[in-house]
């Protein structure tokens, strides 16, 4: 029975995140880009993060590019690139919201697409810049709450070479939290495993204007 139960565990593990994974060995790109003030009404401001001061007017920011599996995903691979520097981890900040968010991202993720930092670091700026963030967000000038299936809509019109199957979009505490893309490694729109197209049901959720 023992036995059984062990090979019932070792069944599920590719569902989760692989604790070491192998560089260069995934299937697609995750996309994943998160609405920035939401994320400072949830957690940003009690941080005293910079990224939610409004000087910085951020809306869509690039949260990350994922390197994904069909189930799971690898994460912190060991790769022989040199980290990035400091410069730059701070020349991504104008769309990742921050350098702190660009070392992390490389260090979980840019780790394991078997790329060198300024190419992993440019590959995800061409991926931020092929998908059209809906400006119909940055109009609102209050909080409102909506379906998140609207949310989705709206990039899927905005984007037509986009499918319902490789998109979906996340909640955190109530708010809006993500949009994530499925890409193939030539960032061309693929569908999403089943692990992450998880879509948020809430049809109230909170959306907070760019301030």
């Amino acid at each position: 029975m023992r036995k059984l139960f062990m090979a019932a565990l070792a069944a599920l593990a590719p569902l989760s995140a692989q604790a070491e994974g192998t560089a260069s060995e995934f299937n697609y790109y995750v996309l994943a880009l998160s609405w920035s003030p939401n994320w400072c009404a949830v957690e940003g401001d009690a941080k005293g993060s910079d990224q939610c001061d409004p000087r910085h007017d951020h809306g869509w920011i690039l949260h990350g590019l994922w390197p994904q599996y069909h189930r799971g995903w690898p994460d912190y691979c060991r790769t022989a690139e040199v980290p990035p520097s400091r410069a730059m981890t701070a020349a991504m900040a104008d769309i990742m919201g921050s350098p702190g968010l660009a070392w992390h991202q490389w260090k979980k993720h840019g780790s394991c697409s078997g790329l060198s930092a300024p190419a992993y670091f440019a590959l995800s700026r061409e991926a931020y810049g092929r998908i059209t963030r809906p400006e119909v967000f940055r109009k609102l000038d209050r909080s409102v709450t909506l379906p998140a299936s609207l949310v989705e809509e709206a990039f899927l019109k905005a984007n037509p070479d986009l499918e319902a199957d490789g998109l979906t979009v996340t909640c955190r505490d109530g708010h809006i939290q993500e949009a994530r893309i499925c890409l193939s490694r030539d960032l061309e729109p693929v569908p999403c495993g089943r692990d992450v197209a998880r879509d948020c049901k809430m049809t109230n959720a909170r959306f907070t204007p760019v301030r």
